[in-house]
């Protein structure tokens, strides 16, 4: 039996209005500091509503708000001076703000969007630009053609002249994020493209109602031994938490943008992939809550632990999924390695021409998931057994789930369907999640997600 949270978390955009909710205190204290920090947003970043954009810069994550309110909760930059709460519109604007990932407490507001593949006057960066010491993609994929070069990982000049091209587009839109931040949307419409946002080995971070696209990888690398038949891999995840601790992620919109990876070519007959995840937790991340936020259109969502090895992400990787949507996704929404990942609430939607799905749930080493009260919604080519995959993982605790509108039981048909190549399920986790709100019925939660999930919804 589920047990009583603490204090039930808000589970709505309505109730994330309420003033008086979550750490009350945090907000009076510092009620004076805001109204004298906050710069207004101009109207014509207002899409012309009559009224100011609200501003939720203080706001921080309710009690029992799923596991990033463990252990003193999650307030980001709430307690950010006056001089430490900046609006910033362009990349130069970003990076002096962010102030190379020092756990200063700031709050950061996004104004518009911001794309990483600039200079520091602002002048937008390409590929070409990036490219140097001879990296031409043609002579990259004559040198290293399998039929010729064989299974051997890339070296030589080619290979050299591609790392040193990528280690300039990193300079630029790899973005350190310090402890003690909170980056959010100034307005509608407000996010980063092209950047690659990193939380390392840092803690108490929010990231709020942003659009974070296009984490595009000008330099993809040639991996013969990938999958048996090799893969390109890119470098960029749109956020990336690595050794990160209390980071709530709420309202957040994820895409590949303006380069689907559907529209680029394919080279050794594999697709010539521009984008890696959108969402990894990796690195003994730990205490992470990620809510009404909108995964669309992509390979790879969210990864929870890095390695089967990495034996010392054992009692981390505590997360909480509630509320997301996960549209046109191919695979690992989430996948999970050692970590209790609570996912409740989600709506899950694949396509009618979506014939490259995967899987949705995820089950790997030592995982301990519990998936309740999630819709998912599939063509007639895509069976519930198809939706949980598991790799040397066998806990999960599915319950309250619905498949193109009837209940379903993920385990028990994972079982049936998939014994003769894959481990049984179990529903013993050994862990009982008490930190959340309500647990809506899945068909009502989905309505509610299709209609407040994303950026731009934070207060609808």
């Amino acid at each position: 039996m589920r047990s009583t949270p603490r204090r039930a978390a808000r589970t709505s955009p309505q109730a994330r209005r309420a003033p008086g909710r979550g750490r009350a205190g945090v907000r009076i204290a510092l009620a004076a500091a805001v109204a004298a920090a906050l710069t207004a947003v101009p109207a014509s970043a207002q899409s012309g509503r009559e009224r100011p954009y609200p501003d939720l810069s203080r706001e921080v994550l309710a009690d029992g708000d799923g596991w990033a309110a463990a252990d003193g909760g999650t307030t980001g930059g709430a307690a950010a001076a006056p001089a430490r709460v900046h609006t910033v519109r362009t990349r130069a604007e970003l990076v002096r703000a962010l102030d190379g990932g020092s756990s200063v407490p700031k709050v950061i507001r996004i104004a518009g969007t911001i794309d990483g593949n600039a200079d520091d006057a602002g002048r937008p960066l390409s590929c070409a630009d990036y490219a140097d010491y001879g990296y031409r993609v043609e002579e990259y994929l004559a040198a290293y053609d399998p039929r010729t070069w064989g299974a051997a990982r890339p070296a030589g000049p080619q290979e050299d002249a591609r790392r040193a091209s990528a280690a300039r587009q990193a300079e630029r839109i790899v973005l350190a994020v310090g402890s003690n931040t909170t980056l959010i949307g100034a307005g509608p419409h407000a996010g980063l493209r092209g950047v690659s946002l990193q939380v390392k080995d840092a803690g108490n971070v929010i990231v709020r109602d942003l659009e974070l696209t296009d984490a595009y990888d000008c330099f993809p690398v040639w991996q013969p031994n990938s999958g048996g038949l090799g893969d390109w891999k890119s470098a960029y995840d749109t956020l990336w938490l690595r050794g990160a601790r209390n980071v709530w992620v709420d309202h957040v919109t994820f895409g590949d943008g303006r380069h689907p990876d559907a529209g680029e070519p394919t080279y050794y007959g594999r697709n010539f992939l521009r984008h890696d995840g959108l969402l990894d937790i990796t690195d003994g991340s730990d205490l992470v809550t990620v809510s009404w936020s909108r995964f669309a259109g992509h390979d790879k969502a969210i990864l929870i632990g890095n390695g089967d090895g990495v034996v010392t992400d054992r009692g981390k990787l505590r997360v909480t999924l509630h509320h997301n949507e996960f549209t046109g996704i191919v695979q690992r929404a989430p996948r999970v390695r050692f970590g209790q990942v609570h996912v409740y609430n989600n709506r899950y939607v694949v396509p009618e021409d979506a014939h490259d799905y995967r899987y949705s749930l995820g089950v790997s080493t030592e995982s301990a998931i519990v998936a309740e009260n999630n819709s998912f919604t599939t063509p007639a080519h895509v069976e519930a057994a198809d939706l949980v995959k598991s790799w040397n993982g066998s806990a999960l605790l599915a319950r309250g789930n619905v498949f193109n509108g009837y209940p379903v039981d993920l385990t028990a048909l994972n079982n049936a369907y998939n014994s003769g190549s894959e481990r049984d399920l179990t529903d013993r986790v050994g862990w009982t999640p008490v930190l959340h709100g309500p647990v809506e019925d899945a068909t009502a939660a989905a309505r509610s997600v299709a209609r407040h999930a994303g950026a731009g919804r934070a207060t609808h």
